[in-house]
């Protein structure tokens, strides 16, 4: 593997601070130095003038649809996708068919991962046998075999004593449970957010209340039990909930994704179907309120929820659609333009949503960030480029995005895995 010396980019990394413009020196797969003015006669050089050098960034929350839908998606086409968007570490979720329930599940992504991953697959086992929400899984055997989470998130955890018995059980393994937070019976048959807008459009709603219920009782329950982390935060009382949680409660983490800070629910007001997803898009006032659980730290991590789905899931009635959109090629790029550009977050802030707060939350020693003898994950990228969303030009498999025909800022222009060029002037090197 060829050494690769970037040169003259601004490098931010949050883990440790750093935010200036140095040189990176990349050997055998490990970050080498990092100074000012680094030579090189056997490297191969990356100008990065004018560009942000980052660490390549974590979702911790990616659905690969493998095993048992590759029309939607691959571990191959997902990690091209990721390599695209900037993401050199994806975790997968447990929602496959069938369901990532059993260590031998386990070892099939990481060696299929190894085999056809463009980038860093880690996966994430189910809290339950078949996301049953029954029986819990053996959770020591799917550790060793490389789960660095569990969750059954497509799915709520129903039953509060078998909540409680996974936070025990993961705790033994210092894992945390990833919770989806929907309480089904007030959820069912929802659409859309419960409000005026879904009276007035015909649709029926899920009332917020049903994640903020069980966001109350999962950050109660892991006071006592165990580490939960919270998915795809996208009510304002949910904030607060979990605000209030993390001033008493170590043990508590969350994530929300893009969608839930750039869009409202009147991106479904046309009846849209990309714009459907779960938890449904809320109100100006949450969106609001997400922003701000941003900005305090209420809010630790952004992550994707890379859901995607083939045409036929989407274009029907919107009751009969789908929920979930693809998010892995757009993320960054809304992050900035959303975020950064208006001011809500620094870049640093930004970044370490993306990259330092999923390591910590997953035990990465190695990752997220761009330090001396770290893992040789990195991205460079142009923050004032322009693009506009296409989704035929996507590497995922789906097209099943909200934002098609957006301009946004920020492109990725090197993506780097393990000292390894995966992506050379936004183009993918297969």
């Amino acid at each position: 593997m060829a050494a690769l010396l970037i040169k003259n980019g601004r490098v931010i990394d949050p883990a440790s601070g750093l935010d200036a413009v140095r040189d990176v020196l990349i050997e055998e797969g490990k970050i080498k130095f990092i100074k000012t003015k680094l030579h090189s006669t056997k490297a191969k050089i990356i100008d990065a003038k004018g560009k942000l050098v980052l660490p390549g960034l974590i979702d911790m929350h990616t659905h690969l649809r493998d095993p048992g839908r590759p029309d939607k998606e691959t571990i191959a086409s997902g990690t091209r996708a990721a390599a695209r968007g900037g993401f050199t570490t994806v975790c997968c979720m447990a929602n496959t068919e069938p369901v990532l329930d059993s260590p031998a599940l386990i070892e099939y992504i990481r060696t299929k991962a190894a085999a056809t991953g463009m980038v860093n697959v880690y996966p994430i086992g189910a809290v339950s046998k078949g996301l049953a929400g029954e029986e819990l899984v053996e959770m020591g055997l799917m550790a060793e075999e490389g789960a660095v989470a569990f969750s059954d998130d497509g799915k709520p955890i129903m039953k509060a004593d078998m909540m409680r018995r996974a936070l025990e059980y993961s705790k033994q393994f210092g894992l945390p449970i990833i919770a989806h937070c929907e309480d089904r019976e007030l959820a069912h048959g929802g659409a859309m957010n419960e409000g005026a807008l879904s009276t007035a459009i015909g649709l029926p709603g899920i009332p917020a209340l049903s994640e903020e219920i069980m966001v109350a009782r999962d950050v109660m329950l892991a006071k006592h039990y165990g580490q939960v982390h919270i998915a795809h935060v996208s009510s304002g009382k949910s904030v607060d909930i979990i605000r209030q949680a993390k001033k008493k409660n170590s043990s508590v983490s969350c994530e929300t994704c893009p969608h839930y800070f750039s869009l409202t629910e009147e991106a479904v007001a046309n009846y849209d179907t990309n714009a459907k997803v779960n938890p449904p898009l809320k109100t100006a006032q949450d969106v609001a309120a997400v922003i701000k659980g941003l900005k305090d730290g209420t809010i630790d991590v952004i992550a994707t929820d890379h859901a995607p789905h083939n045409v036929e899931e989407k274009k029907v009635e919107f009751n009969r659609a789908a929920f979930g959109l693809v998010g892995l090629e757009t993320a960054l790029a809304l992050v900035l333009t959303k975020l950064v550009n208006t001011k809500h977050l620094t870049l640093k802030e930004a970044v370490a949503k993306l990259t330092s707060a999923p390591a910590k939350i997953l035990n990465f020693k190695n990752k997220g960030r761009i330090a001396v003898g770290a893992d040789a994950d990195v991205i460079i990228v142009d923050p004032k480029s322009e693009w506009e969303v296409d989704p035929l030009q996507f590497a995922s498999k789906s097209k099943n995005t909200p934002f098609t025909g957006w301009k946004l800022q920020g492109k990725v222009l090197f993506t780097i895995v393990g000292g390894k060029v995966v992506v050379r002037d936004g183009k993918l090197q297969d």
